[in-house]
């Protein structure tokens, strides 16, 4: 996860976000916990040339987080903008990160930016910003979280052009955690088949699949130097459950492949 140009493109994704972009569009990402979502719009960032201001969502976060609020100082009272409205004025990528844990007020503020209007109204100070030609808006969730509360609204998603997201072709993350970690091709090739079977155990006696991200994050241990299956163990059978009985059997499976 060094350097966001690495990116390997897995489908159209790269050329969908593009035209959405040329089109003042924004952009919605569905896909499960560490698929790429999130180095993905890096890359696209980098690419377009365009600053990105990331927003991890969660239960508190506030419409007032997003666009600003009134602080002060020894000289007063003074405003102080946003991410999101850093976004707008400067022309940049804003990328709400797991949008449907934020609280639902966030979404009523992203409506006038996500049609024709492309406006921020600031109520606090009365301010109506028209968007920079250069903002976007990109937001992200993992389908396999939501539900009856935390879903986006039919009125919501209608307003984004929508990608969906999935792990890596085995051939392609084997490449990937090669290319991140600097891991052998054997190794990666494991990591790989491992993960694999991992993630045909989710809903069944794991909650969460084994995401490339932790796949990479164990061959980095590998590469430095622990055990393969010490770092197996610290990095998927302990992250992936609490359960005695499902870490033994993850326990199981790390053995028959290193």
């Amino acid at each position: 996860m060094k350097n966001p140009m690495n990116y390997l493109a897995q489908n159209n994704e790269v050329e969908i976000f593009q035209h959405a972009a040329e089109n003042h569009l924004p952009v919605l990402i569905k896909g499960p916990t560490g698929c790429g979502k999130t180095r993905f719009v890096e890359h696209m960032a980098k690419k377009l040339e365009r600053p990105i201001f990331t927003v991890a969502c969660h239960d508190d976060l506030t419409a007032t987080d997003l666009v600003g609020r009134h602080l002060m100082n020894k000289d007063g009272t003074y405003w102080q903008d946003g991410p999101l409205t850093r976004a707008v004025r400067e022309g940049g990528i804003c990328y709400l990160d797991e949008v449907v844990e934020a609280r639902k007020d966030t979404t009523v503020v992203l409506h006038p930016l996500s049609d024709h209007r492309r406006v921020l109204p600031i109520e606090r100070t009365g301010e109506e910003i028209i968007a920079h030609p250069d903002f976007m808006l990109v937001i992200s969730y993992n389908p396999g979280y939501q539900n009856v509360m935390k879903g986006l609204k039919p009125s919501t998603r209608q307003r984004f052009v929508s990608m969906s997201f999935d792990y890596p072709s085995p051939e392609r993350e084997v490449v990937i955690i090669c290319q991140e970690s600097n891991v052998d091709k054997d190794t990666a090739q494991k990591l790989v088949t491992l993960g694999g079977d991992l993630r045909r155990l989710k809903d069944h006696d794991l909650e969460e699949s084994a995401s490339t991200r932790i796949l990479i994050y164990t061959a980095m241990m590998i590469k430095s130097g622990l055990d393969p299956k010490e770092a197996c163990s610290a990095c998927l059978a302990q992250t992936l459950t609490d359960e005695s009985e499902t870490i033994a059997a993850i326990e199981r499976l790390i053995q028959i492949y290193f």
